[in-house]
């Protein structure tokens, strides 16, 4: 753990903040909620619960204990209701603004759908937050945002044009945060998150992403299918790495540090055929039926970069972000509460 972090966490179960989560019952939103109540920390949480997920408000709660959840008050409401985002950000520190329509296929099926949340709704809570004088607005950016541009690794101020719906959803969350803070004085920071990946992300859906949709496959025997030719890499960051970014973010007294935007990820690339091998490894120790497992190879799909490899030097500058753990160690978390989820028979037999 970074001097920085270990140094904000001492501070913040010393100095208690009251904090605003939206897309609170979510896979990020929910361990950013885990983490704050472990911290003390008070919490208003804002979900519609179009994806986010009760049960993962329930894992929450038992993780925390009662005396913690007590300090975490939840709001049903959406983003697009400029009303709902008002009541959220009374009386609010800061802002870690989650909540959106992720998913690039989704976009090309319904861009209407997000430009409503992703622009209209981040729009709502900017100026919510505004309104109330949040002392910062961390939001969650995204690597799509570095479009068709080819240099690797990617870099905060090199960006090409965007490839899908999606991609220029989360560009105009950028534009509007750098205008508010130009027009307003309203301190931001957007984090562009690359691939992130850990406990509660959800397998299921046709949105769902690749690696819980592949632990959830391998132990249920189910087929795997591998969009291209399997060498397409991503950088990809366990979740623990994306919750410090979010505290440093929020926290961080250097004024150069404001009004800007950050790679969130770990500086490495893995293919797609190295992360199914990483997924089967993981698997195959308490399940060695998946050690016969082969992918399904499909056409690319549309939208998607070849490649995405972040350099995540400004945020380690700037932030003092340092990632905890790299994919293996994330994988090997990741891959416990899988196996919890959908075997946990095989956890039993292991332990014992």
């Amino acid at each position: 753990m970074s001097a920085a972090y270990a140094a904000l966490q001492a501070e913040l179960q010393a100095s208690p903040r009251r904090w605003l989560i939206t897309g609170v019952a979510g896979f990020i939103g929910s361990n950013l909620l885990e983490t704050l109540l472990k911290l003390n920390q008070h919490v208003v949480g804002l979900d519609n619960l179009a994806t986010g997920k009760r049960e993962n408000l329930a894992e929450v709660q038992g993780l925390a204990g009662e005396e913690q959840w007590d300090n975490f008050t939840f709001i049903e409401g959406d983003i697009r209701d400029p009303a709902d985002c008002k009541r959220a950000c009374a009386g609010v520190d800061y802002v870690l603004h989650q909540a959106a329509l992720g998913s690039v296929p989704r976009s090309l099926e319904d861009p209407l759908a997000t430009n409503e949340t992703n622009i209209t709704g981040f729009l709502n809570m900017l100026t919510a937050a505004r309104d109330a004088a949040v002392q910062r607005f961390v939001y969650a950016a995204s690597s799509s945002t570095y479009g068709d541009h080819p240099a690797l690794p990617k870099v905060e101020e090199n960006i090409g044009k965007p490839l899908s719906p999606y991609a220029v959803t989360k560009y105009v969350n950028e534009l509007y945060a750098e205008v508010y803070a130009r027009c307003y004085g309203f301190e931001t920071i957007g984090l562009r998150y690359f691939n992130i990946f850990g406990r509660r992300q959800d397998p299921d859906g046709a949105y769902a992403a690749v690696i819980p949709k592949w632990f959830s496959a391998l132990l249920q025997g189910e087929p795997i299918y591998i969009n291209g030719d399997g060498e397409t890499s991503r950088d990809f960051c366990y979740i623990d790495n994306t919750v410090q970014a979010n505290l440093l973010a929020a926290c961080t007294r250097e004024k150069a540090a404001l009004n800007q935007v950050y790679n969130v990820a770990v500086g490495d690339r893995t293919t797609l055929n190295d992360l199914f091998e990483q997924i089967r490894r993981n698997v195959v120790a308490v399940y060695p039926d998946a050690r016969a497992a082969k992918p399904l190879y499909r056409d690319f799909r549309a939208g998607d970069v070849r490649h995405s490899l972040a350099d995540i030097g400004k945020a380690r500058r700037l932030l003092g972000y340092a990632p905890t753990h790299a994919i293996e160690a994330g994988m090997r978390e990741a891959a416990e509460w899988y196996i919890r989820r959908f075997r946990p028979e095989l956890l039993g037999s292991k332990n014992g």
